[in-house]
Order: C-alpha cells, then sequence, then structure tokens
C-alpha cells in the first residue's frame, strides 16, 4: 500500500487523558484497572474506567447526542490538540473531503440499559426521554464526531467486535486510494456498559483480578473504556525522519466459531501475512509485536502460535491490556495508538500483572520495559468470529527514539 501518515492522533483510556498521560503510564508501568465500581455491577471484577464522564455532559448544541460513549469520544477529541489538526486539514481540503471511520462495539447501548430500567410498568414503553439515534445506534459515534468536527466527507461504522477500530485503518487506506476522500479521521470509541461487564462474565471470561495476559494462571480479561482518533492523510514531508506511517494493514475472517479463536491460530496468522504483504515487508522488519493478548487461556495461545509461527521466538512482543484492560472496540486504535508512542520514544512495554509466562506458549513476551530503537511495530486485533486485523506502523527510515 501506499504509505499513510499518522499527522496527529490522541488516546484517552484508563491510563489517562492525552499522549503525555498515556506514555508516563506505560514508563512507569502503572496500569489503570481497579475493583469495579461502576454503577450498580454486582461482579467481582476489574475494569478499566475513565473517571469524570458522568459529569460532563457533550457541549450544548450536540445535546442530542448525550450519552456515556460521545462523551468519552468528545474527551478524546479535545486532548492533544487533535481538533485544531483536523481543523489545518479541513482548510487544505475542504470539510467534504475528509473521511470519518469509526469502530465501536457496543456504541451507547448503556443509555439503553438505563431506560429499561424506567420503562413504563403498564405499557413497558421506554422513557420519551431515550433518544437511541443518538446513543444507542452503532452510527450515533460517527454522526457525533463528524458534527464536533465539522466534516460531511464519507462516513461509517465498523462493529467486528474487538477488531472494530483497527479495521477502520483499512476503510480509510481504501477510501483514500480510490479517491473518495483525501484524509481520515479513524479511530474508535467504546464506553462499559452491563451489556459487556454481565456478557463477558455470561461467558466465563472475566477475571476477578487485573488480567494476566501470557500468564501461567491467566483467567480471563478485564473489561476497560477508551477513545482514540488518528488523522491519516498522504504524507506531506515524505523524508521527514520523524514522520512514523501507516505501512500495511491485513484482515481476515476465519470464521471457525462464534466465540473461540482457531485454536491454531490460523486466522490471525492470515492477517499477518497479509500486513506484511501490503507493506512488502518481511518478519524480520518488525521489531516488536504489540500482541492482541486478552489474558484468555484459548486466545493467547492461539494468538501465540500465530506469532511465532510468523516471526519465530525472538520478536519481542507483550500486550498491553494488563494496563489498560480490554478496549474492546476502541481497543485496535488504542493499541495503534500506543504503537505510535512506542515508535517515536523507543519504547518496548512489558506485559503488565504477568508474573510467570506460561510455559507452553513460545514468543518472546517482555515482562519488563525496555529502552531501544523501534521502527516498526506490528499491532494484532483479533475479533469474535474470526474478524481479524493487523496493522504495522514505522517510520519513513530508520530513527533513534527518544
Amino acid at each position: 500500500m501506499q504509505p499513510l501518515q499518522l499527522s496527529a492522533y490522541t488516546l484517552v483510556s484508563p491510563l489517562g487523558a492525552g499522549l503525555p498521560a498515556t506514555l508516563e503510564a506505560l514508563r512507569a508501568g502503572r496500569s489503570g484497572l481497579t475493583k469495579c465500581d461502576f454503577l450498580d455491577v454486582d461482579l467481582d471484577t476489574c475494569v478499566g474506567r475513565v473517571a469524570g464522564l458522568e459529569d460532563h455532559p457533550v457541549r450544548a448544541d450536540l445535546a442530542t447526542y448525550d450519552c456515556r460513549n460521545n462523551r468519552l469520544a468528545q474527551l478524546g477529541l479535545e486532548q492533544d490538540g487533535f481538533a485544531d489538526a483536523v481543523d489545518a486539514a479541513r482548510q487544505r481540503y475542504g470539510r467534504e473531503r475528509i473521511g470519518v471511520f469509526l469502530g465501536t462495539s457496543t456504541s451507547g447501548i448503556l443509555d439503553t440499559e438505563l431506560a429499561y430500567r424506567q420503562r413504563d410498568p403498564k405499557t413497558g414503553a421506554l422513557p420519551a426521554s431515550f433518544n437511541y439515534a443518538g446513543s444507542h445506534s452503532c452510527y450515533s459515534v460517527a454522526d457525533f464526531v463528524q458534527h464536533a468536527l465539522d466534516l460531511t466527507g464519507p462516513a461509517m461504522v465498523i462493529s467486528t467486535a474487538c477488531s472494530s477500530s483497527a479495521k477502520v485503518f483499512g476503510n480509510a487506506a481504501r477510501m483514500i486510494r480510490a479517491g473518495m476522500c483525501d484524509a481520515a479521521v479513524v479511530g474508535g470509541v467504546d464506553s462499559l456498559c452491563l451489556t459487556t461487564l454481565y456478557g463477558f462474565n455470561s461467558l466465563g471470561l472475566v477475571s476477578t483480578r487485573p488480567c494476566r495476559p501470557y500468564d501461567a494462571g491467566r483467567d480471563g480479561i478485564s473489561i476497560g473504556e477508551a477513545a482514540g482518533f488518528v488523522l491519516l492523510e498522504k504524507a506531506r514531508v515524505p523524508s521527514d525522519p520523524d514522520a512514523i506511517l501507516l505501512l500495511g494493514v491485513g484482515e481476515s475472517s476465519d470464521a471457525y466459531h462464534m466465540s473461540s479463536p482457531h485454536p491454531e491460530g490460523a486466522g490471525a496468522r492470515l492477517a499477518i501475512q497479509a500486513a506484511l504483504n501490503d507493506a512488502g515487508l518481511t518478519p524480520a522488519d518488525i521489531d516488536y509485536v504489540n500482541l492482541h493478548g486478552t489474558g484468555t487461556r484459548a486466545n493467547d495461545a492461539a494468538e501465540d502460535q500465530a506469532v511465532f509461527n510468523t516471526f519465530g521466538g525472538d520478536t519481542p512482543c507483550s500486550s498491553t491490556k494488563g494496563a489498560t484492560g480490554h478496549l474492546l472496540g476502541a481497543a485496535g486504535v488504542s493499541e495503534a495508538v500506543i504503537s505510535a508512542l512506542c515508535i517515536k520514544h523507543g519504547l518496548m512495554p512489558g506485559g503488565l500483572n504477568t508474573e510467570h509466562i506460561d510455559p507452553a506458549l513460545k514468543v518472546r513476551y517482555l515482562l519488563q520495559n525496555r529502552q531501544q530503537p523501534v521502527n516498526r511495530v506490528l499491532s494484532n486485533s483479533l475479533g469474535f468470529g474470526g474478524s481479524n486485523c493487523s496493522l504495522i506502523l514505522g517510520r519513513t527510515t530508520k530513527g533513534a527514539g527518544r
């Protein structure tokens, strides 16, 4: 593919609001996971919660979109000068030439859950104040972001579970290549709700402690929430050694099972190889692999096979979900932004909470941070139903990191 530049990017997650807070937490090895205190949820688990959303409604002119998910999106757009970068791009290209491609898994479903509790006891009708289109609808978050950034280009939402906000990079790249837009805001937003907490618990996939990817005693995920955004456009200064580029995107759909991965990681390996092919790279060109690494027994074992069979046992790997929790529909973009920080600052983050690496797993899993040049990162996002996506980010030339 023709590389696209990450002209601006931002992230709000349990690690904090904005890139400086995220980087500081990664360097300090600090997790954002705490015992669940979300609403009246009665589960013995940990969550990655973004504080303060309850007290910060969306801006008044977009009040019809007010819900936890869009509040989280708004907080993300306010960080790291991202909205200003989009404004500058709008001046260059025109508001109709910038696309919006976002991922989510549950959007504003929390509003529906709360409205259901307030339904009429006789008729079962939901309260008149409930606004499905502005909250629960998957398209709500793209509609909100388009209006918030004053854009009118192509817009869509991808909902493929945990790969949602990785796959948007591929959609944006194809739309730019087809001439449908000149730049794109890509990203993902997913917020805590009852459906995901109780749903994953019913599947036996929720841990009672902060998740431990790749640990011998791993027993499930910790659910978090996040909003991440990236401004993608063709490189304006192709020789800029500090530019971070999207080099390749690989997607697959193995459809092995509705909720379990192919035991040998067949679909994941297809996505990884497709990303390498798209970037014109070999496994030896990748310095670090950001694993999907959820902390469940089946997912970590399957991904381990896919990564080991592609890269062997020397390429450093780790999962950041011990720090953030599983961010579901926002996981792909969050880990892409973290990968960009790894490249920019020469950081390979150690996996948090993991104490004893499962001896059956073969990749080179980092338990401690490593500070060294990072020029290319492959980031995996592996969703329910075998909807997989791998991204490759890297520099135009080899840099030292700082």
